[in-house]
């Protein structure tokens, strides 16, 4: 009977990049002595890690809220913040605790940079993430971000421009984007931002994915590296499964016995990881 149990093996380079890692020990470290503490905006795109540090007293705030807090202490998570966000915290005599991973705290003056240079700036990335709010802060929010080509056939693009991208970009659809603005005509700086972290898991993932008759890509919804990452999984084995925790899981999925690989984003705690292999085991 044996042989009819899924085999479970889990990616070791999958889980969570350092820059994760770092805002989330700063972040026990604090809620041990103090029994609460401020982060603004989810502390990492993962609804299950931010429920276990929320009930170690994690408080969740949006930036409408911070105006409205004196006199206390403030995560920064990883994805990095505006420079608005460091003026509020002056004024409201706010200390923050700036877990801003230093691969977007680079880009973030790269793009500062650029910007008092009076180059145009275009930021390839997600509208309204948390890290690209940050990056176009740095231009007063006069960059211009746009995350398909598509959205530039009509827009009015200056000759010449800065090209950057959001750390958790596909490498690949970077480099394509910027090889078509070239061939409109356009004059391009391009600057490669994209995190090695992200970017070697593209190409590790690939020989992982190929080993089992199926995948099971564990990631919250809302990351954009998760995304990028399942994508790749996908196109290397047509039977990978995107989900976000282990009621999303269905023993239909499985045939007796399969190899079952599984692998999360830059975002993914290993314990849900762990669950996941756990469950699956249990079929």
């Amino acid at each position: 009977m044996g042989n009819y149990q899924l085999q479970v093996t889990i990616d070791q380079d999958s889980g969570f990049c350092f820059g994760v890692v770092y805002a989330i020990d700063m972040a026990e470290e604090i809620l041990a002595e103090d029994g609460y503490l401020y982060c603004l905006g989810d502390i990492v795109h993962n609804d299950e890690e931010v429920l276990r540090l929320k009930a170690m007293g994690l408080r969740i705030i949006e930036h409408a809220e911070l105006s409205d807090l004196h006199n206390e202490k403030v995560l920064i998570r990883a994805h990095g913040e505006a420079p608005e966000t460091y003026r509020t915290a002056l004024e409201n005599n706010i200390t923050l605790i700036d877990a801003s991973c230093p691969v977007v705290l680079k880009l973030q003056n790269r793009i500062k940079t650029s910007y008092d240079s009076n180059e145009k700036i275009l930021i390839f990335g997600k509208h309204g993430h948390a890290e690209v709010i940050g990056l176009q802060g740095q231009t007063n929010g006069d960059a211009l971000v746009f995350q398909d080509i598509a959205e530039l056939d009509n827009a009015e693009l200056p000759a010449s421009f800065t090209l950057y991208s959001q750390t958790t970009k596909s490498m690949e659809k970077f480099y394509s984007v910027k090889e078509e603005l070239l061939s409109r005509g356009y004059e391009v700086k391009a600057n490669d931002t994209i995190c090695r972290q992200v970017s070697n898991r593209d190409k590790d993932l690939p020989a992982f994915a190929t080993k089992f008759d199926k995948v099971v890509f564990v990631s919250g919804k809302k990351s954009s590296n998760g995304k990028v990452l399942y994508e790749v999984c996908k196109k290397h084995n047509p039977d990978t499964y995107f989900v976000s925790s282990i009621d999303e899981l269905d023993k239909s999925m499985f045939n007796a016995g399969d190899k079952v690989g599984i692998a999360g984003a830059t975002s993914t705690p290993m314990w849900l990881m762990q669950k996941v292999k756990a469950e699956l085991e249990n079929y």
